[in-house]
């Protein structure tokens, strides 16, 4: 097997386990799409979100609750999503039987996926973690527009501070009608809040997220950036 690909027996096991989660998340919970750079230089921060993904279907449960949507990419082309999953447990579980491997951006796919899905179900926002850009960004903004005529909010958090990242991030973001941030994975609670800011978002919209910034200064720059976006 060559270092970019993946084990059959690792993939067959995501996908089972992203079949038999589909109908957990139902009702009126709102939905947020959790897309992860897995390739290898994100390991440090893929167990991060790992750690912290629990606290935003903590902070969503006020605001209507949470349903989230796993969607990671690495390899040679690998680009996997999961189904919806509504217990923060299960999505740990899904996240640990994951490895970062060696590859380039797929943020394309992941649009595309997005805007995919959202034909068949109501997606109020998406997160995107990762640290580099290796795709044509023109082609990334077009998506980007058809998300936010949509209404699908963006939410880009950027570990680093790589030009062509935060470039195209920032696009991305102000394209979609979201924010963009960075954050340092030495610091686990700046990423942590703007996790919980976006997870606010994809449960209860923009009041959801004011109720939280006053005691996050995260939270009210990705107001602030949102607001931005719109002038």
């Amino acid at each position: 097997m060559s270092p970019g690909r993946s084990a059959p027996g690792e993939i067959d096991r995501f996908l089972g386990a992203a079949k038999q989660l589909a109908p957990l998340a139902t009702g009126q919970a709102g939905r947020l799409v959790f897309a992860l750079d897995a390739t290898m230089s994100r390991q440090p921060t893929w167990d991060l979100a790992c750690s912290l993904q629990a606290r935003m279907f903590e902070v969503a449960a006020t605001s209507g609750g949470l349903a989230v949507q796993l969607v990671y990419f690495r390899g040679l082309g690998e680009c996997r999503a999961s189904g919806w999953v509504g217990e923060p447990r299960r999505l740990n579980g899904l996240m640990g039987a994951i490895a970062c491997q060696g590859g380039q951006t797929q943020i394309a796919r992941v649009l595309k996926h997005i805007r995919d899905e959202a034909k068949s179900v109501p997606i109020r926002a998406f997160v995107l973690v990762g640290d580099a850009m290796e795709e044509d960004v023109d082609a990334l903004a077009a998506l980007a527009g058809e998300l936010g005529l949509r209404g699908i909010r963006g939410f880009l958090f950027q570990e680093g501070h790589d030009p062509a990242a935060s470039a195209a991030f920032a696009t991305m973001a102000r394209l979609t009608g979201g924010a963009h941030a960075r954050f340092d994975v030495n610091a686990p609670d700046s990423l942590l809040d703007l996790l919980r800011g976006a997870a606010a978002y994809a449960a209860g919209g923009r009041e959801a997220m004011l109720k939280l910034a006053g005691g996050s200064p995260a939270v009210r720059g990705l107001l602030g950036a949102m607001d931005g976006g719109r002038r």
